[in-house]
């Protein structure tokens, strides 16, 4: 669903850029190309609306985070703007089945990975990774949650399945890596779990990346349901952390930054008991993957040493 929506809005956005173009060309290419780049850098104008707001929120988390400053936010608002377009425009939409899953019998006795995305996101954002991981022969299994705009809590069964599916190939529990929303589903499905399951001993670590786990200031503005579940100490991020007081205690890694324009205040991206990991002045999805995030993760998976 979420890569057919994209797709006419890849497609409906060039097609009006295009006709823009060719309707006043002739009489103002000035004005024909003005129109074009407006209609095609939009996108970068609401991310640095999100920048002067993580700014001036993130001023009262200075205490716990190196406040960015106006220079950081500028980097950071370029790279997103950037990477931004291969993900929503590209990868997402068209490519997102690019690189199946892979649990081929050579993976068995190697550490597996589940791979869950964030909001508006289906598994073509984990491409750079499938890659990585498919030339490491570690099995993987990278989700496409559904329904997209539903509750969190819906994506736990797949989560579940997927779970089940990389053991299977491997022998061995796998790692959960996340991004944004993606590590509130996790957790969603480690609250799903019966308390007899064990769900903790089912999974050797979770490893989160710009997930707002406290919730964020951002969440206010979304008329979905899984948005409002992401706002900033909302009732849905308060329950799963009170629920998870007195359970067993699974191994999160969670990378946060001071210039995440979606998840801020910055604190929120870590968690209590966690090992929260900081990659100064890097966006929202760039976060996902920088050099640091990915090959800190990808060399523990090859060593099976964590932290």
């Amino acid at each position: 669903m979420l890569a057919r929506l994209q797709q006419a809005t890849t497609l409906g956005l060039l097609f009006a850029a295009v006709a823009w173009l060719a309707y006043h060309w002739g009489s103002s290419p000035v004005l024909g190309s003005m129109g074009f780049a407006a209609i095609v850098l939009a996108y970068s104008l609401f991310l640095a609306i999100e920048f002067v707001a993580l700014y001036f929120v993130n001023r009262r988390d200075a205490a716990t985070v190196p406040a960015p400053r106006w220079g950081d936010l500028l980097r950071a608002w370029w790279g997103e703007t950037r990477v931004a377009p291969g993900v929503f425009c590209w990868r997402q939409p068209f490519r997102s089945q690019a690189v199946p899953d892979h649990l081929a019998p050579a993976t068995q006795g190697r550490r597996g990975v589940v791979l869950v995305h964030g909001f508006v996101c289906n598994r073509g954002f984990w491409t750079p990774w499938l890659h990585a991981l498919r030339a490491g022969d570690h099995a993987f299994v990278a989700l496409s949650l559904e329904p997209v705009f539903g509750s969190i809590d819906d994506y736990a069964p797949q989560i579940e399945a997927a779970v089940q599916r990389v053991t299977l190939a491997t022998g061995l529990a796998p790692v959960l890596v996340c991004h944004s929303m993606g590590g509130l589903a996790a957790r969603a499905w480690l609250r799903s779990r019966p308390d007899g399951d064990n769900a903790h001993a089912r999974v050797h670590r979770i490893v989160t990346i710009g997930t707002p786990h406290g919730g964020t200031w951002l969440g206010r503005f979304s008329p979905l349901m899984n948005g409002q579940q992401m706002r900033l100490a909302g009732a849905w991020v308060t329950d799963i952390a009170a629920a998870e007081a007195g359970r067993p205690v699974t191994p999160f890694t969670c990378w946060y930054s001071n210039c995440d324009n979606i998840v801020f205040p910055t604190a929120t991206a870590m968690l209590h008991g966690a090992h929260n990991r900081f990659v100064p002045g890097t966006a929202h999805v760039a976060l996902a993957f920088s050099p640091v995030v990915m090959g800190a993760t990808l060399d523990a998976l090859r060593t099976d040493r964590w932290d």
